[in-house]
């Protein structure tokens, strides 16, 4: 039999008319390959296509490996593949040859929570205030990690379990990361203890407050009660700094977005209720002045609304968001009525 003739690189014609050889993926460590590719003028439009031509994979494994995290833009996650090219555009690509990505399915809804991303490696979920993110000494089956454990098994009997990175409170509302192996979830967890994620909260707290911004630095301990203090002995508490800024005012009440540095438990309520401002439906602490005749839901008035950290493997930013809850919504439109009485 004949031997096969030697294959031929493949050569696209570019809008000129001209043949060009495809660039070269540049071979990168044990993630893949990396190719890097500034747009020229030809190659204004869908980023999907640019990333066809460049990497010659099918474009149900493109939309794949845009939804998990592989390609950039200007140093920016891309998730769109409709996302529209300009000359001069960096494309960094990043992918494993032979992995087969998979389009990431709409955020899927569940009872308590919502999966807004998800890879191998790890699951970003948006929360429904009244759901534990960890089970108490009771063990409650309806606590988020072991809902995830089954979504991912598959079935009612858990098989697969998530690794915790960081919690909510069970009253609090929003975004939290999950890592499906251990190796992950430590090195999101240094993250954490490095202070590099970016948490953004929304909160009501009651009252107006006197000031359009701030921040607070305290040290906060436990008391026997399990609740949380602020202290000015650094040997008995742990820093605590929560920066904000107000967004809105209506009578009695004022929303406000948070930004947190670090991450203690009850940071935020501790450290509004410390100045005569606790957060709405708040029942430890300061619950009598956590009221307001507009806030009529059995919750706390507090979301966690932004979410971004570098991803362990791909080494990508990403930062997700989650919407303002109805109940802020509707508790905003009926203050702006109301007076100021609790």
């Amino acid at each position: 039999m004949a031997p096969r003739p030697a294959k031929v690189p493949r050569r696209r014609k570019t809008a000129g008319g001209q043949a060009a050889n495809l660039p070269p993926p540049r071979a990168a460590d044990e993630r893949g390959v990396h190719l890097t590719h500034v747009a020229e003028p030809f190659d204004a439009g869908r980023v999907d296509r640019v990333v066809r031509r460049l990497t010659d994979l099918s474009h149900a494994i493109v939309r794949g490996l845009i939804d998990a995290g592989g390609v950039t833009v200007n140093g920016d996650p891309c998730g769109d593949g409709a996302r529209q090219l300009a000359a001069g555009d960096r494309v960094d690509i990043r992918y494993e040859p032979g992995r087969r990505y998979r389009e990431r399915a709409a955020p899927r809804a569940e009872h308590g929570y919502t999966i807004v991303y998800e890879d191998p490696h790890l699951l970003v979920v948006d929360k429904a205030s009244g759901v534990l993110t960890v089970p108490t000494e009771r063990d409650e089956r309806s606590a988020l990690v072991h809902a995830l454990g089954r979504y991912l098994s598959r079935s009612q009997r858990i098989t697969r379990r998530v690794s915790v990175v960081h919690r909510l409170d069970r009253d609090t509302s929003g975004l939290l990361v999950f890592a499906k192996r251990r190796q992950v979830a430590e090195a999101l967890k240094n993250q954490f203890r490095a202070r590099k994620p970016e948490r953004e909260y929304y909160a009501l707290v009651a009252g107006v407050l006197p000031q359009a911004k701030g921040s607070f630095s305290t040290y906060l301990a436990t008391d026997p009660s399990l609740n949380q203090f602020s202290t000015a002995h650094p040997e008995r508490g742990k820093l605590a700094v929560t920066h904000y800024e107000v967004v809105r005012t209506v009578p009695g009440a004022t929303l406000v977005r948070i930004h947190l540095e670090t991450g203690r438990r009850n940071q935020i309520r501790v450290h509004f209720s410390e100045i005569g401002h606790p957060v709405l439906g708040d029942v430890r602490y300061r619950p009598d002045e956590a009221r307001h005749r507009a806030w009529k839901v059995r919750r706390l008035a507090l979301h966690a609304a932004a979410l971004g950290f570098t991803h362990p493997e791909t080494e990508l930013q990403l930062r997700f968001e989650s919407p303002l809850p109805a109940d802020f919504t509707d508790f905003l439109s009926a203050a702006s009525q109301t007076s100021p009485a609790r």
